[in-house]
């Protein structure tokens, strides 16, 4: 499941995002922001998709705000998320093979649409390589998030 999430800056490319998953047939919930309010919070956005994310095993995010950083920052707070601003497709394929982010951010106010559905589509085909390095770095997080009591 594809879980997506965007502030008012955010909003427009949410929602193109959202229909070129619907054409693509790749199952998707909206979480919200369902209509443009130039008075809402990304963080309100972040925190419904996080929490769905961290809980359900092979569920990703997609988060958008202006910059993409404070989409970022209210995600990373929760266990077993680690979530990535990217700003081109090589960005997002060495976040998924390299570091297995599960919730991607993007720049509404950087990233033109064009673009934004092409690291969409980069971030959905690319797997982690479960490389030992990278699987020791992963368990590393983990390791923090347990000490941290991160929930």
């Amino acid at each position: 499941m594809i879980y997506l999430g965007a502030d008012h800056r955010g909003y427009q490319l949410k929602e193109e995002i959202k229909l070129y998953l619907k054409e693509k047939k790749i199952k998707s919930i909206d979480l919200g922001n369902d209509h443009y309010d130039e008075n809402d919070d990304y963080v309100d956005f972040a925190l419904a998709v996080a929490k769905k994310v961290s809980s359900e095993k092979k569920s990703f995010g997609i988060l958008i705000c202006g910059s993409g950083i404070g989409m970022s920052i209210v995600a990373n707070k929760f266990k077993n998320i680690r979530a990535g601003l990217c700003l081109s497709p090589w960005l997002v394929k060495d976040a998924r093979k390299d570091d297995d982010i599960n919730i991607l951010c993007l720049a509404a106010d950087y990233t033109d649409p064009g673009t934004a559905i092409r690291i969409v589509e980069v971030f959905l085909k690319t797997d982690f390589e479960e490389a030992e390095r990278r699987i020791r770095r992963i368990k590393k997080i983990k390791e923090i998030e347990k000490k941290l009591k991160i929930s």
